[in-house]
Formats: structure tokens, C-alpha cells, sequence
């Protein structure tokens, strides 16, 4: 009995040996399983530190992710060489005629073109061409060239000297189509330039009709001085009249002051001879097309004789 009783606290005190030997080895286990959960942090924020920069940023990390840039817009019912021109090109109708942006069709047809603007004047530099124009005056300057701006130079909205399509397609020597079925303008490259003042001109032509111009309206303004300038181009276009600008001057009871001598000894003002360029350039005044006659009086042979076309400015006109 006295054994079995020994035998039995000999084994519960092995088992309490063997429950502490449990409970110191606990601790220990705890403390290097948190140590390698901390080195695992800290390598996870280490390779998160190393990312590169252009490492593509989660969709849900709030930051915005970049728009494609938007499609130009452009004008479809004006197509140059064949494309769409820009919308900044501002195509616009002045009492029928199309006007457009100076310097971005320019630039359409010459990317090369060097441009200058003051909000006035624009200037247009290539290797074939100089264009002046400026806003409110009548015409542009192309190489030397006066071509007719009837509705005068325009500003834009977007602070852009606007002229008539027509006419900057010419300084450029480009050419101008239209299609009434779908109302879309064409505009296609030529040469890149206009025919220079001094080599289109008919001299002898500029001489007399500066002259006459400056005798009989010089007074009058631009518009009144060209509409005689047409008086003078028309006859000479009618077979009924010289064919010559100083034939039209030289004939009898028509302008004393070339019989006389004084109109080849009168010397022209700018504006008479920006004139008379305007109308050799094709300009005509429309209040008078067709004029063949013109007074100041109303007891002229004229005045009698003729079907009177308009008043413009202190001249009759007559056909």
C-alpha cells in the first residue's frame, strides 16, 4: 500500500515538472514569433519605398487618371488642300462674302509664314510674299499689289484681322472653289504668291489714271475716287471707246484737262494712286457698276442723254 501511495507522487510531481518546463518555453515562442512578424513589416514598407515612380497608381488611390487630349475642332463647310480648316480660322458671311482669319489661313497654306500683329495690323512674311492688311481699311497690300476689300478689313472676336476669303486665297495664289449642293468652300495651294506691283501694273496706265483720278474726285473719298477710276477702265473696255486708258483721256469734248496739258503736269496724292491701283486690280465700286459717264451738274450732256445709275458721293454716275 505504502508503495502504490509513492508511486503515485512520484508521477503527479514528474507531470508538474513536465507542465513547467511547458510554460517557460512558451514566452520564448511568443517573442521570435513578433520579432520575424516585425521584420516582415518592415520589409514589406522597404520593397513599397522602392516602387518607381512611374509605377501605375491604383484606381482607387483618388488621384485622377489623365484625360486623352480632346479631338481639334475644325470646319467642316471650309476645306483647305483638302482638309477641314480649323475652327479658329472664324469663317463668316459679310453681306455674302466669306471672310476668314488672316493668319490662320496663312499659316494653312504656308506653315513657314512669319506673322506679326499689333491688334490693328497684321503683317505676313513668306519666302514669295509680304501681306499687310488693317482692320477698317478698304484693301490689303500683297507684294505691291491694292486688292479691294469692299466690306473693309475685319476684327474678330477672338481680336484677328479678318479679310474675304477670296482675296487672301489671291495674294497667295491659291484657288477658291464652291460647291452650292453641300455650301462647302475649297481652298487649294498655287504658286504661294501673287504677280509683284511693279511687274502687273501697265505704268503708262497708273500714270494717266492717277492723274485723272486725282483732277476730277481728288476731293472724294477712296470708294468716290475709284468709282471714277471704273468710268475710266469701263470705256476703255467698251468697244464704243478707245482702248487705252490715255485713248479714253486724249478723246475730243471728253477731259479738257488732257487737251490742256495740265493733268500730265498734276501730281497725284497717295490715296489717287492707291485708287487708281485698286481699280487696275479688278475693284469695283458696286453702287456704280457699269458707269460709263459721270458729272457733277445736272445739265450735263449726260445728265441729259443718259439713264442715271447713282449718286455716290458729289458724282452722278450714268450708263
Amino acid at each position: 500500500m505504502k508503495r502504490k501511495l509513492f508511486s503515485a507522487m512520484l508521477s503527479a510531481f514528474a507531470l508538474l515538472l513536465l507542465m513547467g518546463a511547458a510554460a517557460d518555453t512558451d514566452p520564448a515562442y511568443a517573442l521570435l514569433a513578433e520579432e520575424e512578424s516585425t521584420v516582415s513589416q518592415e520589409t514589406e514598407l522597404e520593397t513599397e519605398a522602392q516602387l518607381p515612380e512611374e509605377f501605375p497608381v491604383p484606381e482607387d488611390s483618388g488621384n485622377p487618371v489623365p484625360e486623352a487630349p480632346p479631338e481639334p475642332v475644325v470646319n467642316s463647310k471650309l476645306l483647305i488642300n483638302g482638309q477641314p480648316a480649323p475652327e479658329e480660322i472664324n469663317r463668316s458671311l459679310q453681306k455674302g462674302v466669306t471672310y476668314v482669319a488672316l493668319d490662320v489661313l496663312a499659316q494653312q497654306l504656308e506653315p513657314s509664314a512669319q506673322i506679326t500683329w499689333d491688334g490693328s495690323n497684321v503683317t505676313v512674311v513668306t519666302d514669295q510674299l509680304t501681306l499687310t492688311a488693317k482692320v477698317g481699311e478698304l484693301y490689303v497690300v500683297a507684294n505691291g499689289r491694292y486688292l479691294y476689300v469692299p466690306e473693309a478689313v475685319q476684327l474678330t472676336q477672338a481680336n484677328q484681322a479678318a479679310v474675304p476669303l477670296r482675296v487672301a486665297a489671291e495674294a497667295f495664289g491659291a484657288q477658291v472653289g464652291y460647291d452650292a449642293a453641300t455650301g462647302v468652300a475649297t481652298v487649294t495651294s498655287g504658286s504661294g504668291t501673287i504677280l509683284s506691283g511693279d511687274s502687273f501694273y501697265n505704268q503708262d496706265d497708273l500714270f494717266w489714271l492717277s492723274r485723272v483720278i486725282y483732277r476730277e474726285s481728288g476731293n472724294q473719298s477712296l470708294e468716290g475716287q475709284m468709282a471714277v477710276g471704273n468710268v475710266v477702265l469701263n470705256r476703255v473696255a467698251d468697244p464704243a471707246f478707245p482702248d487705252t486708258v490715255e485713248g479714253v483721256l486724249a478723246q475730243k469734248n471728253q477731259f479738257s484737262t488732257y487737251k490742256s496739258g495740265v493733268l500730265r503736269k498734276t501730281e497725284p496724292s497717295a490715296k489717287s494712286i492707291i485708287a487708281a491701283k485698286l481699280v487696275l486690280d479688278g475693284g469695283v465700286v458696286k453702287e456704280t457698276r457699269g458707269a460709263l459717264f459721270f458729272d457733277c451738274t445736272n445739265n450735263s450732256w449726260a445728265a441729259r442723254n443718259k439713264q442715271l445709275i447713282a449718286t455716290f458721293g458729289d458724282h452722278n454716275f450714268y450708263g
